[in-house]
């Protein structure tokens, strides 16, 4: 049997680069270092204030070493809560998959040990977003899409009131979008395959989980077409006319408009 120098699958391989980079940050861990002299500022607030600085400067591991200080050495400090978040913050600006996923740790910890902190809401939205930044493309895995929509639709919940509302509303409008899409093209490729139920099936499904999805001319369209190529047409004429009320402007209109004047005159 020949040797593999793989003998792990993706997924074991991520949780190993995972594990490793902890294990780095570990190394590098040193609470003596770096702190004001006696008599000046509380070092707490020093060790902040190089962390911010450089998180700014985009050194992160640098960064994290400062927050995560913080967070270890001082547990009465009014500053360990944020400095948790330093430490999320600076895996999910540094990227990749695996600090992705420390990220995500990083802000599930925090909401379980800050419940009520008044960041609680930007810890839900920046644990939506280490989802959020591993989503795929259409066409592939959406795992990763639906847990950032899961975790996008907690914070709704949550958080009704929060000032970072808007800006979460457009990130979940996309990874909602998303999920639509590959099911429409799941949708668009049985429906080219002549399977018609399965388009039918899943275009519906589109509209009723994401009424709202920007593109669903096309879903109308489609799923009209499908149902007269299956001889419901009688079924078909509200999605038609569906598009032609809701939409100005889209590439089927002018074929919805001549499929309605066709079934009007059968």
């Amino acid at each position: 049997m020949m040797y593999s120098p793989f003998p792990f699958s993706a997924s074991g391989r991520l949780l190993v680069a995972v594990a490793a980079i902890a294990l780095l940050s570990a190394c590098v861990h040193n609470p003596t270092t770096d702190l004001p002299p006696a008599g000046t500022i509380p070092p707490d607030q020093f060790l902040f204030q190089r962390g911010d600085a450089a998180m700014k400067r985009q050194r992160y591991e640098d960064a994290r070493k400062y927050y995560q200080q913080i967070v270890d050495n001082y547990p009465q400090s009014t500053l360990r809560a944020d400095a948790k978040l330093g430490v999320g913050d600076s895996y999910l600006e540094q990227g990749g998959d695996a600090n992705f996923v420390l990220a995500e740790n990083e802000f599930k910890e925090f909401l379980t040990f800050y419940p009520t902190s008044t960041r609680a809401d930007y810890a839900q939205y920046k644990l939506a977003m280490s989802h959020y930044k591993r989503m795929r493309a259409p066409e592939r895995d959406q795992t990763e899409t639906a847990a950032a929509v899961r975790e996008f639709d907690v914070f709704f919940d949550r958080y009704p009131n929060s000032m970072l509302t808007g800006e979460v509303r457009e990130k979940w409008r996309e990874a909602r979008s998303r999920l639509s899409e590959a099911s429409y093209k799941v949708g668009l490729y049985y429906y080219r395959a002549r399977w018609y139920p399965g388009a039918i099936d899943r275009f519906k499904e589109v509209l009723k989980q994401d009424p709202e999805y920007p593109d669903r001319d096309a879903i109308y369209y489609y799923l009209a077409e499908s149902l007269v190529k299956s001889k419901k047409p009688a079924e078909a004429v509200p999605y038609y006319d569906r598009l032609v009320k809701e939409f100005e402007h889209s590439d089927y209109l002018a074929d919805a408009r001549r499929q309605l004047e066709t079934l009007a005159n059968q």
